[in-house]
């Protein structure tokens, strides 16, 4: 994906990293990729502790819905990039390609609007599996000085 931009770019004599849509573009790529590795190394490698897991987990939930924002907001500073440069003499004048693209960009924020209302409803959140309810009591317990059977 990424290198393809690079390679047409290249092919096609036109400068990489100037507009504020390929700043954003390369933002959301480098975060992505950091939040991909953090997520295996925290979540997936086996010598995580589970209080290391638990520190980090309210920052990757932060960080994939600032990757989701940035996202689209890549796609729609790319849109309108697009926009400016094939068709600004004609965009005024409701050009079948302008609606098509200003719908294209009503229709991201529509569905980033859904995602964020689908994330804040308590209701729709995915309940814990037993066993990590299970872990989490036990550590509750451990850190208010009980044994996690439930004894003293």
């Amino acid at each position: 994906g990424i290198i393809a931009v690079f390679e047409s770019h290249r092919a096609k004599g036109i400068p990489d990293m100037y507009s504020l849509h390929s700043w954003c573009g390369m933002a959301t790529f480098v975060l992505y990729l950091l939040q991909w590795f953090l997520g295996c190394g925290f979540f997936l490698f086996p010598g995580a502790s589970f209080s290391l897991r638990g520190w980090y987990k309210p920052h990757h939930i932060f960080f994939g819905i600032t990757l989701f924002i940035l996202s689209i907001t890549s796609c729609l500073l790319g849109i309108t990039e697009m926009l400016l440069f094939k068709i600004s003499d004609s965009y005024s004048h409701f050009v079948p390609e302008g609606i098509l693209a200003n719908t294209l960009g009503v229709l991201l924020v529509a569905f980033g609007l859904v995602v964020g209302y689908v994330l804040t409803r308590e209701e729709w959140r995915h309940p814990p599996l037993a066993e990590e309810l299970a872990l989490s009591m036990d550590f509750k317990t451990l850190t208010e000085g009980e044994s996690p059977g439930g004894g003293s």
